[in-house]
């Protein structure tokens, strides 16, 4: 964010924060700034802003022993970055927790990415993007990604081995069996040097996640390793599988 005082300031929030806390008006968007709008190394930029429509609801508001999605991977994340930003949908732009601050997404996931990142200011060093429907990373897995990022990567991803065969299917039937050996599946968090992240987004692509843009600069990605507890809850089963999984990882 800019350090430039803000056109319009809105009132402060009536939901229990202290009375530091204040909203600002930036953009086309609003962001909730902590006072002394701190400019940490780390940034993590959590994306809340899908429709969710495999799962039949906003899955990110969902709660997990009464706490939700997004609400638990702001706590994490706050553990490890020096600053939040919640990319949250246009509907909701309040939070029931501090964070640096919250912006309305896009239409697609790169954009929402796209829309965090404009909250994040131009000298922050890395970048961590984490989706609020892996409620369960946990604070080792982003210090995994960071310190591969700090070590000189342009960018970590957590994975892990596919442990089934894969098959490429068209119309119902099998066109392609991809060899098993080397597949891995992504998680996230996925950290990346701040400089590197925003040349990927500077055409504005789309793509499933933002390894794969960085990977097309032709930047080093690494690897670490994932958490089989780390689940993507995608549809209202892995939820069940969530709360089955909460206990061992708090």
């Amino acid at each position: 964010m800019s350090d430039a005082t803000p056109d319009h300031v809105i009132p402060p929030r009536r939901d229990g924060l202290s009375e530091d806390d204040r909203s600002w008006r930036y953009g086309e968007g609003v962001a909730r700034v902590r006072s002394g709008n701190p400019r940490g190394e780390v940034w993590a930029v959590i994306l809340a802003a899908g429709a969710s429509r495999r799962f039949g609801g906003s899955k990110q508001f969902e709660t997990l022993r009464g706490v939700s999605l997004v609400e638990r991977v702001v706590a994490t994340a706050t553990e490890v970055c020096d600053a939040v930003v919640v990319v949250l949908p246009e509907t909701s732009s309040e939070l029931d927790v501090p964070v640096t601050a919250t912006v309305p997404g896009g239409v697609t996931r790169a954009d929402s990415v796209r829309c965090g990142l404009a909250a994040v200011p131009g000298d922050a060093e890395i970048v961590v993007i984490h989706d609020a429907a892996h409620p369960l990373a946990s604070t080792g897995l982003f210090r995994a990604v960071i310190e591969a990022v700090e070590g000189g990567a342009a960018a970590a991803v957590p994975v892990l081995p596919l442990a089934e065969a894969p098959k490429h299917v068209e119309d119902d039937r099998v066109v392609k069996s991809p060899p098993l050996e080397g597949l891995h599946i992504a998680q996230t968090p996925q950290a990346f040097r701040a400089r590197v992240l925003r040349a990927a987004h500077a055409e504005a692509p789309q793509a499933i996640e933002d390894s794969v843009l960085v990977e097309e600069l032709g930047e080093t990605v690494v690897t670490v390793p994932g958490d089989p507890a780390n689940v993507h809850v995608v549809t209202r089963r892995d939820l069940v599988v969530a709360e089955r999984l909460v206990d061992l990882v708090d």
